[in-house]
């Protein structure tokens, strides 16, 4: 089957507060919200979120998805991405950059959920 009939993926992570949500993805990581649906007033909320490239799934029902989960995005610029986020005293996360046995520079974050971001940049 040819590779090309796949158009993109977009993991989903199980969130359990909107509004935390919001502080983490947009307020602390940048990403902007694109859509929100809610069925009520009371019901789940399902959004989605993006910065640049990378889109995730954010969703409060919780047959979608186990939280804890780990996302790993391939990235450029994890070094300006890292001052850029740990510039803004986020009061619930500081995260480092490692390097990796294989050469490559990874930060990983935890959002309130308990679901990691792993943003890796390969060496040259």
């Amino acid at each position: 089957m040819p590779g090309e009939i796949f158009q993109q993926t977009i993991p989903i992570l199980r969130i359990f507060s909107v509004e935390k949500a919001k502080e983490f993805y947009v307020d602390f990581l940048g990403f902007k919200v694109d859509w929100k649906h809610q069925f009520e007033g009371v019901a789940p909320v399902y959004m989605q979120v993006t910065r640049g490239n990378l889109t995730l799934h954010l969703s409060e029902h919780y047959g979608d998805c186990c939280p804890g989960s780990t996302v790993y995005v391939s990235t450029t610029g994890v070094v300006d991405f890292h001052r850029e986020i740990t510039s803004k005293n986020y009061g619930y996360l500081r995260p480092g950059i490692e390097k990796a046995p294989w050469g490559s520079t990874c930060m990983e974050v935890i959002d309130p959920f308990g679901n990691r971001l792993r943003f890796d940049e390969k060496s040259k």
